[in-house]
């Protein structure tokens, strides 16, 4: 009943990495084996969020596989020419730029005590050391306060009024 009712959503996401049918095909499988086998640690956060997640590793797991494989099929000087770019096609940064612009806007309406620990983290990128050496706090501090956001945006947003 899930595969039928996930599958297509699991092969784009694998294709959306992967860029090949049968690779993308592959990678749904192992994403729905993994499903599987992890559904007993699945904490009721999301079902398609999960396994959107879980069908996205897989494709990027199999997208690395792919890369070995075809650089070690390289020879000699060749293979430094024919290593692929780690920069990020056009269309899926700029996808990634207007969810964050869309973000942006929700997390201004929030309290400021969790819009500002938000920012840090999620918009700016910085991890909990940053986050602590620039408000001057324990990284403990920065996790309650960063656990405490999250809980007030699980409480207040529903999932679908501000994911994509």
């Amino acid at each position: 009943m899930l595969i039928d009712k996930y599958s297509q959503h699991v092969y784009h996401v694998a294709y959306s990495v992967l860029r090949n049918d049968q690779e993308a095909q592959d990678a749904a499988q192992e994403a729905f084996i993994q499903m599987y086998k992890s559904l007993p640690d699945y904490r009721s956060e999301g079902f398609k969020t999960w396994l959107t997640r879980i069908a996205f590793h897989k494709a990027i797991d199999a997208k690395r596989k792919l890369g070995r494989r075809s650089i070690e099929d390289l020879g000699g000087e060749e293979r430094i020419h024919h290593i692929p770019g780690r920069e990020e096609d056009v269309l899926t940064r700029l996808i990634r730029e207007e969810r964050k612009e869309a973000l942006r806007a929700r997390i201004n309406q929030l309290p400021a005590q969790h819009r500002d620990i938000i920012t840090a983290y999620y918009l700016k990128e910085k991890n909990y050391e940053q986050i602590a050496h620039d408000a001057q706090v324990a990284v403990k501090t920065v996790e309650s306060r960063l656990y405490r956001a999250r809980q007030w945006i699980r409480n207040h947003w529903k999932e679908d009024e501000w994911r994509e």
